[in-house]
């Protein structure tokens, strides 16, 4: 008895003076729901008990966001601590390599003995083996299992949001808690009857989430961890509902965040039990905050800020979030922004493509579908049909605190130009600055770095990344005679990337920037002759642009280059002209990639 006593003061002694005792960390993640989705955010339709007063009970963060709105390429940001667009790995479900100097905060942790386990979703967007990151990745992954006296930090990945849980073939039921004609439609969305039955069914899947959630703080409790550990809740990104997922508006990027903190840990917290915090987070803050709960410095290549823990830092003043979305399954579309939490600025560097779809895969919803249909049938207004035509605005500009649901785009009120300007080349300086490798055509990738990294291609000294983003800037600014002199000549002198981002404003304006567009048939990149193929067919020369897309489709080209050239054919309506021969031959194909496959099966029901 004796010496259990002496222990218990050491403990305590220990936890008091700042010792080594190191909490545990339990992260429950959702997925595919926004923060407008829960009860503690404002929505007086949600049942989310659980989640309330985990929010009450810990603290909870207004303006937590998402750097990207789908889950592969927010969860690389998450992993290593660093920008998706810094790493290379903005493209979803894409696997090119990175540097080795990216290692996951998992690694830290392993390495100061805790014991690390993720049931199950891993998706981390860059080549090498995901699960082998933790002690344990997989169904039955659990803290239960660590070695007697580790520490453990524990992911439960909860799979019931996820957008396919609207899905008829996975969702079958119409008995909701909610009638569909008593919820709340938001004004983003068009008031049709599928609209309606996707809310209310969603409403039973954040509900029956937040039940799932309460079974994981229950089990901690009852195994008497509660009082050693940090507890983390958070979606993966927005959704789930259409312009949520793969958008940069609120519905896509920001998430719904809250940290429960153990007394004995308080002072690894500035905030206190049932706060409200304003600062901004975001998912590129995450790491560095965990290795900061555990007294770790923020490593170098982590581009975030620790929130939390011995090392946090205060939020600068003048603070912003930083977020992007590139190919989306499929689909290719760059878009850029930043918001403070009170403004928020977009800015899309294709805007000669619609706003939707960004991914075919979602038209499995019966709201998207019916959304599509009412546009093809011509029944929406204005506001409603813009998102499905082109060309769409270059730039965005929303006030979030008089417009939440970003509907206004202010980007051409005289009152806001200044702060339009300011945004604007803050955004600019940001990619300049990160290193963003969207500002490279993912179709030329492995082209261009061969066996390296796109990472390493951009932060070298020869790429001018200064350069490539003027002229990507310049692209969008549709009717200014200056920047199309600057485009000319650089389709003159520029090298393959800075034809490209001339082709691309080219696209946009429907007219060619450079003196004989024909010759971009017989450019170096495939990529460079498809847009020019592209350009061709808009300018009338369309029997020469399509046997020119065709011959590309029998070149031994990157898959990247064959899936921008699918997007291309698709988008000119010439996908029953695509040879049955070539869909079956890629439909065999064990090395085609799954996307090209879902355009090759599209081929043959056509």
């Amino acid at each position: 008895m004796a010496m259990k006593l002496i222990s218990l003061i050491i403990l305590f002694t220990g936890v008091a003076l700042g010792g080594d005792v190191k909490p545990n960390i339990l992260w429950i993640t959702s997925e595919d729901n926004s923060a407008h989705w829960l009860g503690c955010y404002g929505n007086e339709d949600a049942q989310t008990p659980r989640l309330d007063a985990l929010a009450k009970e810990g603290f909870r963060f207004q303006h937590g966001y998402s750097n990207a709105p789908v889950c592969a390429v927010a969860r690389s940001t998450i992993l290593n601590g660093a920008y998706a667009v810094t790493q290379g790995t903005e493209h979803m479900r894409s696997r090119h390599p990175i540097p080795s100097k990216y290692r996951s905060y998992v690694s830290y942790l392993r390495e100061n003995g805790y014991y690390c386990t993720n049931k199950t979703k891993t998706d981390y967007n860059f080549r090498g083996d995901d699960r082998a990151v933790w002690d344990d990745c997989s169904p039955e992954a659990h803290y239960k299992s660590r070695p007697e006296g580790a520490p453990f930090f524990a992911v439960f990945n909860l799979t019931e949001t996820h957008e396919s849980s609207l899905f008829p073939k996975k969702n079958q039921s119409d008995a909701t808690r909610l009638k569909p004609e008593d919820v709340t439609v938001p004004p983003y969305l068009p008031d049709l009857p599928e609209v309606r039955s996707d809310i209310a069914k969603y409403h039973d899947r954040i509900s029956l989430m937040d039940r799932k959630v309460g079974e994981l703080l229950d089990e901690l409790e009852s195994a008497g961890l509660a009082e050693d550990t940090i507890v983390f809740y958070y979606s993966d990104h927005g959704g789930i509902l259409p312009r949520g997922k793969r958008y940069l508006k609120e519905t896509g990027v920001r998430v719904p965040m809250m940290v429960r903190v153990p007394a004995k840990f308080q002072n690894l917290s500035p905030f206190k039990s049932g706060e409200v915090v304003d600062e901004l987070v975001a998912f590129v803050d995450l790491a560095p905050t965990v290795l900061s709960l555990i007294g770790l410095d923020t490593p170098e290549q982590m581009q975030g800020r620790a929130f939390l823990g011995e090392k946090r830092k205060d939020a600068p003043k003048d603070d912003m979030v930083f977020l992007f979305g590139d190919r989306f399954d499929e689909i290719y579309g760059m878009r850029r922004g930043l918001t403070d939490g009170r403004w928020k600025y977009i800015r899309r560097f294709t805007p000669n493509k619609p706003a939707a779809p960004y991914s075919f895969y979602q038209f499995s919803m019966p709201s998207w579908v019916a959304w599509q249909d009412a546009w093809q049938e011509g029944k929406l207004s204005k506001e409603y049909a813009q998102m499905w035509e082109a060309p769409q605005e270059v730039e965005e500009l929303y006030d979030l605190e008089s417009d939440p649901w970003e509907i206004e785009n202010l980007a051409k009120d005289p009152a806001q130009a200044e702060r339009l300007a300011s945004m604007r080349s803050r955004l600019k300086g940001t990619m300049i600055e990160v290193r963003d490798t969207g500002l490279v055509p993912e179709p030329m990738w492995v082209d261009l770095v061969g066996e390296g990294t796109i990472a390493d291609y951009v932060a070298s000294p020869g790429f001018k990344i200064d350069d490539v983003a003027t002229l990507a800037f310049l692209s969008g600014e549709k009717g200014d005679a200056a920047a199309e002199t600057l485009l000319s000549t650089a389709a003159k002198t520029g090298d393959a990337i800075s034809r490209s981002w001339v082709l691309q404003a080219s696209l946009f304006r429907g007219k060619p920037l450079m003196e004989h567009p024909e010759k971009g048939l017989e450019d170096e990149t495939s990529l460079n002759r498809i847009m020019t193929a592209q350009l061709l067919y808009s300018t009338g020369e369309k029997e020469v642009a399509a046997k020119a897309m065709f011959d590309e489709l029998r070149k031994d080209i990157s898959p990247e280059s064959v899936l921008y050239l699918t997007n291309a054919i698709y988008n000119l309506g010439l996908i029953d002209e695509v040879p049955r021969k070539w869909a079956k031959e890629v439909m065999a194909d064990k090395k085609a990639g799954e996307y090209v496959k879902r355009f090759a099966k599209r081929v043959l029901e056509e």
